[in-house]
């Protein structure tokens, strides 16, 4: 009896398990970036680099797009795509928001004091948490959104001469 009892409990226990890992593998996650696409972005909160004032929907709707950067002054893309970055802040109706990812606050200010501060807002997500709601898997990334923050376009990688030309077609044909 006590070992029909044990095979009921182990076969009830792999039935359990073999379920939860089922609809596990079927559930879409925020990190499928083809997914994001199309998608609004919701729930934002972003901490203001250097005040600690949390930025939410109602900042990113100043302009008809925003381009959201994350970046670290350690890596090394991030640096080949400030160039890209400092033309974009001549674009109208584009908010570049930069979000300092797992960084030293030091090193943060000195890459954009060495190479220029182009964006907007500054944040930071010092845990990587923040960023894991973009769907973010390393940096250089860029998510571009329209005033409704639907995301037009998820950039991995740096952003170069192909994707500034693709943004500024972007927002140039409102």
């Amino acid at each position: 009896m006590q070992k029909k009892i044990i095979s009921l409990f182990l076969f009830i226990f792999i039935i359990f398990f073999l379920s939860i890992l089922f609809i596990s593998l079927n559930k879409i996650t925020i990190y499928d970036t083809k997914d994001l696409v199309g998608k609004k972005i919701t729930q934002i909160e972003l901490i203001d680099f250097n005040s600690n004032k949390i930025l939410t929907e109602k900042d990113f709707k100043k302009n008809k797009f925003t381009l959201i950067n994350f970046w670290a002054s350690w890596c090394a893309p991030c640096r080949k795509e400030h160039p890209a970055l400092l033309q974009l802040t001549k674009a109208k109706n584009l908010n570049l928001i930069g979000v300092n990812f797992k960084d030293r606050k030091d090193d943060a200010l000195n890459f954009l004091n060495q190479l220029g501060n182009p964006y907007d807002y500054l944040t930071k997500d010092e845990k990587g948490k923040q960023s894991i709601n973009y769907g973010i898997y390393g940096i250089p990334e860029s998510i571009l959104l329209d005033e409704n923050l639907i995301v037009i376009k998820k950039f991995i990688g740096p952003i170069l001469k192909d994707d500034y030309e693709f943004i500024i077609k972007k927002i140039e044909n409102l």
